[in-house]
Order: C-alpha cells, then structure tokens, then sequence
C-alpha cells in the first residue's frame, strides 16, 4: 500500500525539515521526486540522501514568488519525466510579531513565500494535471489557519490563505480529477526551531525546549517524519476518496487545549 511507483512529485522547501522529510518519502517509496528550495547546497544534501537509498531525484534551486524562476522549473520537470502526479508545498518562513510589531516588510515578505509562492506553484502545474485528467495538491498549512496564535499575526494570515485556497482549488478542479488537501502541524522539530531556541534563549535552549514541547498535549513536538507519512497517505491512490479538507497533525493542540 501507499506506493508512489512511477508517481513524478514535486516538493518545494525539500533542502531541510518537512520538505526534505517528504521528498525523503516519496521517494523510497517509489516516486521520481523534484526538490525544490532556494538554497542549493541543502537540496544536493537531500538529493545525496535520497541517492544513498536507492531513489531518483533532481534538484532545481528556485524562488517559488518568482513566476518565471518557477514555469523555468516545470519546464524543466517535464523535459526530465514528461508529467506532474504531485505538488506538495513546503516552503514557507515563520515571523514573530502582533499586528503592531508587524511592519509592512515583514507581512510582505511572508506573503511572497507563503502566499504567493503556493500561489505560484499551484497556477504553474494545474494546466498539465488537467491535461492529465489526474493530480494531486498538497499544500502545508498550519493550526494557525485555524486558531488564534500568539504574536504570529503575518504567519497567521498566511497559512489562513493557504488553507482557504485549499479548499478553492479542490473545488474548482474536481471534475478534473485532481485532489487538493492541506495539512496543519502544530510545532515540529527541525532545523528551524534549534536555530530559533539558540538566537532567542542561548544557555537556555534545552528548558525552552521541553516548555515549547509541553504546548501541546501529547507533550512533544512532531517529528518531520511523522507529517511525511500522513503526505504520503493523502498523496497515495488509497486517499483517492479525499480532497477538499484540511488534517491537523498536532498532538491534541486544537481539540484538548480548549
């Protein structure tokens, strides 16, 4: 079950935490995976990851908020593979602040990523999964889509329009044969979140840590890992019945803790 055999998948964000677990996924289980990331040097380390277990991928540095750098990229996948099965978007920036420690620069530099660059990235692949008549869109949103989050105002704001652009697209292109879904994770330990414990609470990363930890009922952060098998499930033929919804993985954040 779940086999993505001759499945070609695109995952944005792949150079490092959910992106790179997903495309790490996909492609032991048996798809021909496009790893998509501004920073090179990350994507040739998930592209050798991949490699060393037996898989296929390429890789295509990109600014997903740049249209041309992105129709360059789909060029390129389908002169690689001849068709597009799976988008998954991944890429995506956090930013700390409320609606008055939020400047103008910073909302606008979470939209272009988070925003404009699912945008971007849906409006560049949908044509040729309709061709197809079949295709699968998986967007990474957040359970600040559906919560209120402290001082996380332009993050919120964007990963709301994820979601609600989830739910359009599923609409408007069902008869098409193509699903989109979105998946909403509480807190999940990558790169990200060391790199933030060090800058913001240096000596005291290990307390933050199990305090960041304990937010959630279950009382730990996600693993990667763990939002790469329930992609891999929603972009899977078994989940050929699914679209049109959004799946928290949160460790009982929206449910338990009101």
């Amino acid at each position: 079950m779940f086999s993505l055999a001759q499945k070609s998948a695109l995952v944005t964000g792949a150079g490092s935490g959910i992106g790179k677990a997903i495309a790490e996924q996909f492609a032991f289980s048996g798809a021909t995976v496009h790893l998509i990331d501004l920073n090179q040097e990350a994507l040739s380390q998930t592209q050798a990851s991949i490699s060393a277990g037996g898989g296929t991928a390429y890789i295509y540095p990109c600014n997903v908020a740049q249209q041309e750098s992105v129709a360059a990229v789909i060029e390129n996948v389908l002169s690689n593979t001849g068709r597009i099965d799976i988008l998954v978007n991944a890429a995506g920036i956090a930013h700390i602040g409320k609606l008055e420690t939020t400047t103008e620069e910073d909302l606008d530099r979470v939209y272009a990523v988070n925003v404009k660059g699912v945008y971007q990235m849906m409006k560049a692949v949908i044509s040729t999964m309709t061709a197809q008549n079949k295709g699968v869109i998986l967007n990474i949103a957040s359970i600040a889509s559906s919560v209120g989050l402290a001082d996380r105002f332009a993050y919120s704001m964007s990963k709301g329009a994820v979601l609600t652009m989830t739910l359009s697209v599923a609409k408007d292109y069902i008869a098409q044969g193509i699903r989109c879904n979105c998946i909403s994770p509480a807190r999940v330990h990558t790169p990200f979140v060391d790199g933030f414990l060090a800058k913001n609470y240096p000596g005291r990363e290990a307390e933050m840590f199990e305090k960041l930890s304990k937010t959630q009922p279950i009382g730990r952060m996600a693993e990667p890992k763990e939002v790469a098998a329930l992609s891999l499930y929603l972009c899977s033929d078994e989940a050929g019945f699914l679209t049109g919804c959004d799946y928290p993985i949160d460790g009982g954040f929206i449910k338990l803790n009101s």
